[in-house]
């Protein structure tokens, strides 16, 4: 059995007054604790507030569905609430108890109904909450007969709308969506492996807040559609199949309520990288838009109108046609000439060459 929270920090207490090194069983575990130079899965944490109602508690099985195997879901309702000290402390020590970076919380009350609270920590603190109001939802079941994602897959995301990059909230909310449903990070993957997408569509929608419909507060909505990605085969021929895109769920439309962002100091400090993993600088080597390498020679003029070069055959044929034609024009050029000849040889002494005999 692992030892509990409590215990291990009693264990580094000891270590850093001096104290013997711990067995062996329990420096494996604290090891396995220790900050990587390349992170895996982000596992997520799905827990219900002070009230949950049986709608809500199905947007947090169908997204213990899509995270699986990387999260977790707590059956009991827990007195948390997320934009208070109190709460952002429960939720640290949830996370932490868990092992868990990334949470999603629901919860239901008249002020705020239907209310689904989402978020990441950065060193065991909570570095970015966005709370979303969820206006409908289509969960799994009622995509019942429609294909499934395979457990552990990748999704395609892709984000429509101007908003996603002109605005700086929705900046920071792209990137808490993408950070939450990404799934394992891996260098390579296959074809096959990309079976399904989500859409993140953004809409302005504009709402007074006065009674002479003066002012406006513009609350963006934003749709999120999900649909299983069928390959066949290519009719035109070609081994790349051609996708189609099948509704299969969850589908949600929601709206942003409050958010928390973190401070532009702790972003700085959770966007930084090691200097193990950040590539090397090779000299003459550039990388473009689309990760390919190029790289520049530095090397002694050449006389390229020497130089021989192995030519294709299409090339070989270009030339004997070439040839040809030039013979052709020559071989037409000389009749004609002879012609002309023979005609004022006629003219001058009245027969022509033909009609010598010899």
């Amino acid at each position: 059995m692992a030892p509990t929270q409590r215990q291990l920090k009693d264990i580094r207490a000891k270590q850093l007054a001096g104290a013997k090194a711990p067995k062996a069983k329990v420096a494996r575990y604290l090891k396995t604790l220790e900050s990587k130079l390349v992170e895996e899965a982000k596992s997520a944490l799905l827990l219900k507030g002070i009230r949950c109602s049986d709608a809500m508690t199905t947007v947090l099985k169908d997204l213990r569905a899509i995270k699986a195997p990387h999260a977790k879901l707590l059956t009991k309702n827990n007195v948390i609430v997320p934009f208070d000290d109190e709460g952002q402390q429960s939720l640290d020590f949830l996370c932490t108890k868990n092992d868990a970076s990334l949470f999603a919380m629901a919860s239901h009350n008249k002020k705020r109904p239907n209310n689904l609270t989402i978020g990441r920590t950065f060193d065991r603190r909570i570095l970015d909450m966005c709370e979303l109001g969820v206006l409908r939802y289509k969960s799994l079941q009622d995509y019942a007969g429609s294909i499934k994602k395979r457990i552990g897959s990748k999704p395609m995301m892709l984000f429509v709308g101007d908003k996603w990059h002109l605005d700086v909230e929705c900046k920071r909310l792209q990137n808490l969506l993408i950070d939450f449903y990404r799934g394992d990070p891996v260098k390579k993957i296959i074809v096959s492996g990309l079976d399904h997408i989500m859409v993140f569509t953004i809409v302005d929608d504009p709402q007074s807040i006065n009674n002479n419909n003066v002012n406006l507060v513009f609350k963006p909505t934003i749709h999120q559609r999900t649909y299983f990605v069928k390959l066949k085969k290519n009719p035109n021929g070609g081994k790349t199949p051609l996708p189609y895109l099948l509704a299969s769920g969850p589908d949600m439309d929601f709206k942003v309520r409050r958010t928390q962002f973190a401070t532009p100091d702790t972003w700085k400090m959770a966007m930084k990288q090691p200097a193990a993993i950040k590539p090397k600088k090779v000299k003459n080597h550039t990388t473009n838009m689309f990760g390919e390498t190029i790289g520049r020679l530095h090397i002694e003029k050449q006389d390229i109108d020497k130089m021989g070069g192995k030519k294709s055959k299409a090339l070989r044929n270009a030339d004997k046609l070439e040839k040809a034609e030039q013979k052709a024009e020559i071989e037409a050029d000389l009749s004609k000439e002879n012609s002309e000849i023979g005609a004022e040889f006629k003219q001058t002494f009245g027969f022509d060459k033909n009609d010598m005999v010899e």
